[in-house]
């Protein structure tokens, strides 16, 4: 690095450093420190809303500190017309803090329904692929305390199970890519206050205030219950409290999988005994297993599961195909292999 080019960067360090000095500012970094705690290279998954750039200006800090590398990626979906404007915008305004942005851009046929849930599952796809090509297996994304109270109502509309209406956690794996959230305890009021006081902007997504689409909705509920006397944080506590059931839970499926499995490379063999497990054990337990053979981020629709582990329990012979998978039972064995 030239001289020039070394002064440039200290002074860029010093005024990001500088930033800290806001009270308010230390105080929320120290906590978004403390939840990181990673000695790795990682990727940052930037939108310019007001918490993925809160998330860019301590990441950046954070890795100056630790001396690690950082790629910087926003996904542009190209659904709506002056998305790629928006995506430039934000690629210029975090440049202006030593932040190297790049875009990257879905191409191809687009969604007609369910919008959102599919562009956010190709934005994952997108970036944990972008991310093994750098050899980083921690992805950063701005996911914060907000989003885990609509992520619960979310998927309690959905009739999801205890797993879904807790999934959003501090650290997850897909794809053996470990995707961190470093925000999750921290308002997004906190996070606005941020952007505001480093970048002095942000980019607020129209769809955001939508109600076509139910997160917006979702938001919109939260907002009115609050008003009625909800207390999140009693509402935390019992989310807390399911997580820890969740955990519960957990131990049992890996209990059943490492007695009552042998798993092979492309197939799964299961005994008898590891449909003796209690409802959500065995289930959850066959999800994996679907997951693990059909190489699949997520695991099949939760009600073609239950048909099939009835089917399964109340027949002798039977064969079906799920999630890329051949399940087939003989008298007492079951197997599952990927569908060729």
């Amino acid at each position: 690095m030239s001289l020039k080019n070394l002064n440039a960067s200290s002074k860029i360090h010093k005024h990001l450093f500088g930033k800290l000095k806001d009270k308010r500012i230390y105080k929320i970094y120290n906590k978004f420190e403390k939840n990181l705690n990673l000695n790795n290279n990682f990727t940052v998954a930037v939108s310019g809303g007001a918490d993925s750039l809160a998330l860019a200006f301590f990441s950046k800090i954070y890795s100056i500190k630790k001396s690690l590398k950082v790629k910087y990626f926003l996904v542009d979906h190209k659904l709506r017309a002056n998305s790629s404007v928006e995506a430039l915008f934000v690629k210029n305004l975090l440049k202006d803090f030593s932040i190297d942005l790049d875009i990257l851009r879905w191409n191809g046929k687009k969604p007609k329904s369910n919008i959102q849930s599919l562009a956010r599952k190709k934005r994952y796809n997108i970036l944990i692929n972008q991310s093994k090509k750098h050899k980083i297996n921690h992805i950063l994304f701005g996911h914060h305390e907000d989003d885990v109270y609509e992520n619960f109502f979310i998927r309690l509309l959905r009739g999801s199970g205890l797993k879904g209406i807790v999934s959003l956690d501090k650290k997850t794996s897909i794809k053996k890519v470990n995707i961190l959230r470093p925000l999750i305890q921290i308002e997004k009021k906190d996070l606005i206050y941020i952007s505001k006081k480093v970048f002095n902007k942000y980019v607020e997504d129209p769809s955001n205030k939508n109600e076509i689409f139910t997160r917006v909705r979702i938001r919109n509920l939260i907002k009115n219950l609050e008003k009625e006397g909800l207390d999140k944080n009693k509402f935390k506590l019992s989310i807390q409290k399911l997580k820890s059931v969740d955990q519960s839970i957990q131990f049992f499926c890996e209990k059943n999988l490492r007695e009552n499995s042998i798993i092979y490379e492309n197939k799964v063999v299961l005994n008898e005994d590891f449909f003796n497990f209690p409802q959500e054990v065995l289930f959850r337990s066959f999800s994996q297993i679907l997951q693990l053979v059909g190489k699949r981020y997520f695991p099949p629709r939760g009600k073609k599961i239950v048909n099939i582990l009835e089917n399964l329990k109340n027949k002798i012979n039977f064969k079906t195909t799920l999630g890329n998978c051949v399940i087939k039972k003989i008298n007492r064995t079951v197997i599952v292999h990927k569908e060729r």
